[in-house]
């Protein structure tokens, strides 16, 4: 006291020692707080897996699908709008040969999507039994390494396609008059756009696989939109008359990079610790881990790809009859896609619960889910047949005026709507097997499907009926498919040796 008297301030002393306590304070306080915030943090990773754990194993089962398949659903039928919305903007010019020539690269684009099956499909139904096994870190192995064999699968495929561009297109079928478009839309959608659209479709599955349906539709209804409203500014007004393929091609690409960008955003709020990742901290996936995942991921590449196979070689008996034929089967193709697309969202939001609860053992509310799913899909169908029935004419002449086209598009769709329901329920099997992890399975009925019926029927119909034949196809093979399914679900399904 009398020192701090003497020299009119503290003594150093006793500032040293209030600096000390100083320290010592805000030390403690700021270790408080990061104690706070890493229990805060834990806190909602935890609730983060309360709440995905609730959707797996405790809504009721009509909450569940509603939660997991509406995002789906929208983001299926987002998907197919803005791969129509070309065509329909396209169609806009009156130009029969734009429009064939978008239509012929829409299987090559469709297998680009088969590639991103490969890991999104094949990892994202490991990932979902994985977790019902309670095993999150091979879960986030899984998660890497189905990401990076994503990317470098859709780069092969992209550089693949630049270099042997002219022979692929004339394989599908592209002439004189369809040639240069084709070659247009194939750089934007696939060369340059292959790998955001792969990359994109990836993320989405294997969000959706740990419950997060909504982050995972959004993106991709993101990238729909995108693709709606950039259309008809490349199309007609920053690029000149006669360029509007390329406008739509370089839309498309945009708008998947957005979309893709999205993912990563939504990937990196979900946190360091989320089962979805890029990181390989823990080292590489197990050999088994792998192995189930190309043993699901390839059977479902190969469905996918045969079913583009199926519609390129549509394209290619549709075209030794004229162009016009195969602008009207392009926009059927298109158009009937609407319920299959719905069919397909419903597998989708399907698949991860079914998977959770048969890895968990959970049997009787995972066919609760499967029943359910299954009658959704068919009433769907049924409803479609019935509106396509009745409005065909009103639904073909929105892609396109030319009265030729219009007529016998909307007699195509007549024929070929009534195999929705069968088609619905052909790889509504076909995800089942893929979410109990039957790879082999589901390879056996993808590949029947398509190289033992669906296939063959187009060239025996067409050498029979001719051009008819090549429509009608598609009922009489899959009726044959949904039989073999019937059985081979009875006889190797869930509980069958």
């Amino acid at each position: 006291m009398e020192i701090n008297k003497f020299y009119g301030r503290k003594s150093p002393i006793i500032a040293f020692s209030d600096q000390i306590d100083i320290y010592c304070v805000v030390t403690y306080n700021y270790g408080v707080c990061l104690e706070k915030k890493k229990r805060d943090e834990r806190v909602m990773k935890n609730q983060s897996q309360t709440d995905q754990n609730e959707v797996f194993e405790s809504y009721p089962v009509p909450k569940a699908l509603r939660v997991m398949i509406v995002p789906a659903v929208i983001s299926q039928l987002i998907v197919l709008i803005y791969n129509m919305a070309d065509t329909f903007y396209v169609g806009q010019t009156n130009n029969p040969y734009m429009v064939a020539g978008t239509s012929l690269i829409l299987p090559v684009f469709n297998i680009s999507l088969c590639l991103a099956g490969l890991s999104g499909i094949g990892g994202g139904a490991l990932i979902s039994r994985l977790l019902g096994q309670e095993k999150e870190e091979e879960a986030r192995r899984v998660s890497a390494f189905s990401l990076y064999l994503g990317i470098g699968i859709a780069a092969v495929f992209a550089v693949g396609m630049a270099i042997f561009m002219r022979p692929i297109l004339h394989i599908l079928g592209a002439g004189a008059n369809t040639y240069e478009y084709a070659r247009q839309y194939a750089y934007c959608v696939i060369v340059f756009g292959g790998i955001p659209t792969v990359l994109s479709n990836v993320l989405s599955n294997l969000i959706r696989s740990v419950g997060r349906s909504r982050q995972a539709g959004t993106g991709i209804v993101l990238g729909g939109v995108l693709n709606i409203i950039l259309d008809p500014i490349f199309m007609f007004v920053l690029l000149p008359d006669g360029y509007e393929v390329l406008g739509a091609g370089t839309a498309t690409c945009l708008s998947n990079c957005i979309a893709c960008l999205y993912f990563i955003i939504v990937l990196i709020r979900m946190g360091r610790e989320s089962v979805i990742t890029f990181r390989m901290k823990g080292g590489l996936a197990s050999r088994e881990s792998i192995g189930a995942v190309f043993g699901v991921g390839v059977p479902s590449a190969i469905a996918t790809f045969l079913f583009d196979m199926d519609y390129v070689i549509i394209d290619k008996l549709m075209v030794s009859y004229h162009d016009l034929a195969l602008a009207a089967i392009g926009i059927v193709l298109k158009v009937e896609r609407f319920p299959l697309n719905v069919g397909i969202g419903i597998c989708q939001g399907m698949m991860p619960l079914v998977a959770y609860n048969y890895a968990s053992g959970n049997r009787k509310r995972m066919h609760d889910f499967i029943r359910l799913s299954r009658t959704l899909g068919l009433v769907i169908a049924a409803i479609s047949i019935i509106l396509y029935e009745i409005f065909a004419v009103q639904f073909t002449h929105l892609f396109i005026a030319d009265a030729q086209t219009v007529g016998m598009a909307s007699q195509f769709l007549r024929i070929r709507v009534l195999a929705t329901p069968l088609m619905f329920l052909s790889f509504f099997t076909v995800y089942l097997f893929q979410a109990f992890g039957k790879g082999r399975i589901s390879l056996l009925l993808g590949v029947t499907r398509w190289l033992v019926f669906n296939i063959p029927m187009l060239f025996i119909l067409n050498a029979i009926i001719g051009m008819y034949g090549i429509v009608w196809s598609q009922v009489t093979a899959d009726t044959l498919t949904v039989i073999l399914s019937f059985y081979v679900y009875h006889r190797f399904g869930p509980g069958k040796n």
